[in-house]
C-alpha cells in the first residue's frame, strides 16, 4: 500500500495513546525505555490498536530524544531505543498497517529552556535513528511552539521523501500559543513540505471540532486530528479521562466533516476508542469541500486617559523617575511619606519594584493605586517574570489595566535563591522578551493565546538595560531586540562613573527610544565596597571608593559624600540624557529627594542662563 494514495481514497485511522495504557498497568517511569526492556508489552499494545482498526501504528518514541532520556540516565541509548521502537511497531503491524516513526516536540511555553541549536542536534539524532529502521513515514507531534516545528520540519523533509504528518498543539480553541491561528499554522506547515498538517493533544473532540470550523481545506495537504479522550479530571494525584468510547467515535464523523483525513487519539484514548472510530467511519473518503465559519474577534477601543506617558515625556523634557521599594512589613506610613517627599521634590513618577531581591513585600499594585488616588501620581509598576506563571501574569495584567496602572517596567526578576526564601520556586514561564511581547499583545486586545480580551489595554512598556557588562555592544543588541518586542523606554542599572555614563550614551545614541540613566547614591564605605566586590559587573572608580572611605563611619559625612558623587553623575547624565532614574538606597528617600531637587534646580538655572543670553 502507498500511504499518499490511500489517503485520497479513505479516512485513515491512527492509534490511540500509548502512555495511558502503560500508566494503567502501573508503569510510571520512562515509557520509551520499554522498547528495550519490555518489547513484548509495547507490541501487545500496538496489536490491540491494529485489531481495533488502526491503519497507522506509530513507534513508541515520542520522548526518545537526548534531553528527555537524560532524565533517566539513558542519553546514550537514543539510537537503540528509537530503532527498537520502530522495529516493534513493524513486527506488530504484520504488514496490515503503516508504521510511522514518532518524534515529539521539546519546547513548551518556556522557550529558553533549550536553544534552537540544541533542539536541532537532538532532532537529527532521533531522526537518523528512526530512519535507519525504514519506517513508512514520520509523525512530528505535540508542537506547542510553531517556531520549533518550522525549524525541524525542513530538516526531516531534506533527509527523506517519506510521508510526514506534522501535528501542532493548540493553547486555546483555534489558536496556538502567541496567538497564531490554526489556519495560519497549517498554511505555514504546508509550505514547508508536510504531507499532512494536523492537531493533537490538550483538547478533546468537541474543542478540536470547533477549532477546525474556521479552517478551510488546504490545496494539497490533508488534515490529521488526534484529540484527547476528553478534558482530564485530577483525582488523587492522577489525571483521569472519563469520556466514553461511543462519544469519541461519534465525534470522528464530525471531525471528518471538518476536513480530517487522518483521525487517531491522544491522551486518555484506548483501543476501545479507536474501535468506535473504525465502527463509525468504516471505509469512507475524506471530504473535498466544507463550510467555513467566519472568525470573529471583537475588541472595543477604549480611549486612554490623558496622563502623558513617561517615555513621551522624556522626549520633550527632563524626566525624573525615582524608585522607592515597597515595605517588607505591614504598615505603609513611612513609605507614603517617602513617596510624597519624592513627588514634592519634583519626581515625575515613583517606580515600585516587584518583590525586589526576591524578598516578599507589600504588593506594588496596591501601593500604586494608593499613590494614584491619594497623591495624583503616575506610578511606574515593575513586573517580573519570576513570581507568576503564564496564567497569573495575564490575570495580573488585566488587574493592572482595570486599576488604571498603565506604566510598566518589565524585568526578569532576581532568582528566588538570592532572597529570603531560597527554596521558593522561580517560575520564569516567560523571558523578559516574551513578557514585553505579551504586554504589547494586550495593547492590541489579545491574550497570550490570541483570544480577544474584549478591550485593548493601554500599557506603556519600559524595559531594563544593564550596562555593567563586559561587552556593552551585546547589551545594546538585547535592547534592540526588546524594542522589536515592544519596549518604549529603558531604565539602566546604576552607573557609577562619568566615563561609563559617556560610554552608555555613545552606545545608545542611535536609538530613538528614551534611556533613563540609573543613579543610586552610595550610603557608606561598606556599601561602596560591597557593590564593588560582590555585585557582578559593577566596578567603582578608585577615587569614588577613596572618597567614601575617607568619610569613615560618620553617617552624615558618608551621606554627604554619597550625594556629592551622585550629583556629579547626575551632571554627566543631564548632559547626555533627558531621562534620569534615581534608585533610593535602603529607604533613604531623603537622599533621592535631595538629588531630585538638585536636578530640577540645575535645569532651572540652565534655563535661566539661556533666557538671559537670548
Amino acid at each position: 500500500m502507498d500511504f499518499r494514495s490511500e489517503l485520497k481514497k479513505r479516512v485513515l485511522i491512527g492509534e490511540g495513546a500509548m502512555g495511558t495504557l502503560l500508566y494503567s498497568h502501573g508503569i510510571d517511569h520512562c515509557y520509551e525505555e520499554l522498547n528495550s526492556t519490555e518489547p513484548g508489552q509495547i507490541e501487545t499494545i500496538h496489536r490491540a490498536y491494529l485489531e481495533a482498526g488502526a491503519d497507522i501504528l506509530q513507534s513508541n518514541t515520542y520522548g526518545a530524544n537526548y534531553h528527555k532520556l537524560k532524565r533517566y540516565g539513558l542519553e546514550d541509548e537514543v539510537s537503540t531505543i528509537n530503532r527498537n521502537g520502530v522495529a516493534i511497531a513493524r513486527k506488530a503491524s504484520e504488514g496490515k498497517a503503516f508504521v510511522f516513526g514518532t518524534i515529539g516536540a521539546l519546547r513548551s511555553i518556556r522557550k529558553n529552556d533549550l536553544s534552537m541549536e540544541e533542539i536541532k542536534r537532538s532532532f537529527r539524532e532521533q531522526l537518523y535513528s528512526i530512519l535507519m529502521e525504514g519506517p513508512d513515514g514520520l509523525i512530528l507531534e505535540t508542537f506547542y511552539d510553531l517556531e520549533e516545528l518550522e525549524t525541524v520540519l525542513p530538516i526531516a523533509r531534506k533527509e527523506t521523501d517519506l510521508p510526514i504528518i506534522s501535528n501542532v498543539t493548540l493553547h486555546e480553541i483555534g489558536y496556538m500559543q502567541n496567538g497564531i491561528h490554526l489556519n495560519e499554522a497549517f498554511q505555514r506547515i504546508e509550505q514547508l513540505g508536510a504531507d499532512v498538517a494536523g492537531i493533537n493533544c490538550r483538547l478533546g473532540p468537541h474543542h478540536m471540532i470547533r477549532s477546525l470550523e474556521e479552517v478551510p481545506l488546504m490545496k494539497s495537504t490533508p488534515i490529521s486530528v488526534y484529540p484527547n479522550a476528553s478534558l482530564p479530571e485530577y483525582i488523587d494525584g492522577r489525571l483521569i479521562y472519563e469520556a466514553v468510547p461511543e462519544y469519541f467515535g461519534s465525534s470522528a464523523l464530525k471531525l471528518r466533516e471538518q476536513g480530517a483525513a487522518v483521525i487517531g487519539g491522544c491522551c486518555g484514548t484506548t483501543p476501545l476508542h479507536i474501535a468506535e472510530v473504525k465502527k463509525k467511519l468504516g471505509i469512507i473518503p475524506p471530504v473535498t469541500q466544507k463550510e467555513i465559519k467566519a472568525r470573529k474577534i471583537e475588541i472595543i477601543e477604549i480611549t486612554d486617559d490623558k496622563t502623558p506617558a513617561l517615555h513621551q515625556l522624556a522626549k520633550r523634557k527632563r524626566t525624573v523617575l525615582v524608585e522607592l521599594d515597597p515595605p517588607k512589613k505591614l504598615g505603609i506610613e513611612p513609605f507614603m511619606n517617602g513617596a510624597k517627599a519624592l513627588l514634592d521634590a519634583g519626581a515625575d513618577s515613583v517606580t515600585l519594584a516587584d518583590n525586589s531581591l526576591a524578598t516578599p513585600r507589600i504588593s506594588n499594585a496596591a501601593l500604586g493605586v494608593m499613590l494614584k488616588n491619594q497623591m495624583g501620581a503616575n506610578p511606574l509598576i515593575h513586573l517580573t517574570c519570576r513570581d507568576r506563571n503564564l496564567i497569573g501574569l495575564q490575570s495580573h495584567l488585566m488587574g493592572l489595566q482595570t486599576l488604571g496602572l498603565n506604566e510598566l517596567l518589565v524585568v526578569t526578576g532576581d532568582p528566588s535563591k538570592i532572597g529570603d526564601f531560597p527554596g521558593a520556586t522561580s517560575v520564569y514561564d516567560l523571558s523578559s522578551f516574551d513578557l514585553i511581547s505579551l504586554v504589547k499583545q494586550f495593547n492590541e486586545g489579545l491574550s497570550f493565546s490570541g483570544q480577544s480580551l474584549g478591550q485593548q489595554s493601554h500599557f506603556k512598556i519600559a524595559a531594563a538595560f544593564n550596562p555593567n557588562v563586559k561587552y556593552l555592544d551585546k547589551a545594546v543588541q538585547r535592547m534592540e531586540k526588546k524594542i522589536i518586542c515592544g519596549a518604549q523606554s529603558f531604565l539602566t542599572q546604576p552607573i557609577y562613573s562619568v566615563n561609563q555614563m559617556e560610554e552608555v550614551y555613545e552606545a545608545t545614541k542611535h536609538l530613538d527610544t528614551p534611556v533613563f540613566a540609573g543613579i543610586m547614591p552610595l550610603t557608606s564605605a561598606r556599601n561602596a565596597e560591597f557593590i564593588h566586590n560582590e555585585i557582578p559587573g559593577i566596578t567603582l572608580p578608585d577615587d569614588v571608593r577613596r572618597a567614601m572611605a575617607a568619610a569613615g563611619s560618620n553617617p552624615l559625612l558618608a551621606r554627604n559624600e554619597g550625594l556629592a558623587i551622585a550629583k556629579s553623575l547626575a551632571d554627566a547624565a543631564m548632559a547626555k540624557f533627558q531621562g534620569i532614574y534615581l534608585i533610593t538606597p535602603f529607604m533613604r528617600y531623603e537622599m533621592t529627594a535631595m538629588l531630585t531637587e538638585y536636578i530640577r534646580k540645575t535645569d532651572s538655572m540652565k534655563m535661566a542662563e539661556v533666557t538671559a543670553y537670548e
